[in-house]
């Protein structure tokens, strides 16, 4: 099973375009819940953890800008929000009352995409804020990473590491022995300007492994997952 894969939870009553979401969100690494009335989906929203809510202003039940309101009482999910074209009102009063951002429902796939990974980014940067200031030194066999210091070592061998590469190894070494999503790596790199289908990681994931001395066809550290993402060996498989 991937780790971190984003689980989302749409409201929206159109079900042709909750379709048209999932189609496009799922191979893209994302678990994507969809839920067609207001009061079912804050019920939802409520009950299980999500990376992020997408939701529709107009719902039968209860409509989203109410939703949002109880949402926010007890939640701080990320909240992007579907608006009709030009309702400004809607838009403005969203954002007022804690939406993170907006979409008009002529949006385009790729620009929804831009605007959640965007949404889930400052997420993540609001919850490492909150994270001790001296996070534990992680070991996984002779790859030893100190985050709070931003360094690396291999068999007591200082790695000089590109940020990139070095908050990719990270997010491996917190998953070593779990598969991470192509998406995952992506967010947790914090890479601004990428494509849907961008392989900017796989060039990544090159240059990491060629500093690991490790082999993609004999991986040492990093398995390629064909179709999912990239596993880094457990410790046991790497002493």
């Amino acid at each position: 099973m991937p780790i971190d894969c984003p689980r989302l939870l749409v409201v929206e009553d159109d079900q042709k375009l909750c379709r048209l979401l999932k189609d496009y969100l799922e191979p893209l690494g994302y678990e994507v819940e969809t839920v067609h009335d207001g009061r079912a989906g804050l019920a939802r929203a409520l009950e299980e953890p999500r990376a992020a809510l997408i939701l529709d202003v107009m719902l039968p039940g209860m409509n989203g800008l109410d939703l949002l309101r109880e949402l926010r009482k007890t939640s701080q999910t990320p909240v992007l929000m579907l608006t009709a074209l030009g309702d400004e009102v809607d838009r403005i009063t969203g954002l007022e009352i804690g939406a993170d951002d907006y979409l008009p429902k002529t949006f385009s796939t790729r620009e929804l995409l831009a605007r959640l990974r965007a949404v889930l980014r400052r997420s993540a940067a609001v919850a490492k804020e909150k994270e001790p200031s001296r996070p534990a030194p992680i070991s996984v066999g002779p790859l030893w990473l100190e985050p709070g210091a931003r360094t690396a070592a291999l068999a007591d061998m200082p790695l000089v590491l590109t940020r990139v590469e070095y908050d990719l190894l990270l997010a491996l070494a917190k998953a070593a022995g779990r598969v991470c999503t192509r998406e995952h790596l992506l967010l947790a790199a914090a890479e601004r300007d990428f494509e849907a289908f961008d392989r900017s990681i796989d060039v990544h994931i090159s240059a990491l492994r060629r500093k690991l001395g490790d082999d993609s066809r004999e991986p040492r550290f990093i398995e390629t997952v064909r179709g999912l993402g990239y596993r880094l060996r457990k410790p046991s498989e790497v002493a």
